[in-house]
């Protein structure tokens, strides 16, 4: 009787970490899409020499961040040693970090297109 729960729980643990796996995947895939789906659009902007390519880069590096920063959080699920524990943290931490970083340089690039677009109003008053 117990074997047999302890086999079924061991089960539903093997199908955890699969559905971990499998969304695992997803997350960096849809990263890598939104990425490659930002650099396309960038070019397009870059082209057409349009100056806010930098942001539509930034947020969309951002935007891909995030989905790999929840591929990391769902990898600490399926860590089974401290050392995978920690390389994780440390990749957790980094992602962290780039992801605050690349926030900021959004922030600042809409303050400076903000501030560029109100001289121009201004001097076309004037």
């Amino acid at each position: 009787m117990l074997s047999s729960i302890y086999n079924g729980l061991a089960f539903a643990g093997e199908i955890e970490v699969i559905v971990i796996r499998i969304a695992i995947m997803l997350c960096d895939l849809i990263g890598i899409a939104v990425i490659l789906t930002t650099v396309g659009k960038g070019l397009v902007h870059y082209f057409h020499h349009e100056k806010d390519v930098k942001l539509i880069l930034a947020q969309g590096i951002g935007l891909a961040l995030e989905f790999k920063l929840a591929g990391e959080v769902l990898r600490t699920v399926t860590v089974r040693e401290l050392n995978e524990l920690a390389i994780l943290g440390t990749i957790i931490v980094l992602r962290g970090a780039i992801t605050l970083l690349v926030h900021w340089e959004i922030k600042a690039e809409k303050a400076e297109a903000e501030y560029e677009y109100e001289l121009k109003k201004k001097r076309l008053e004037d």
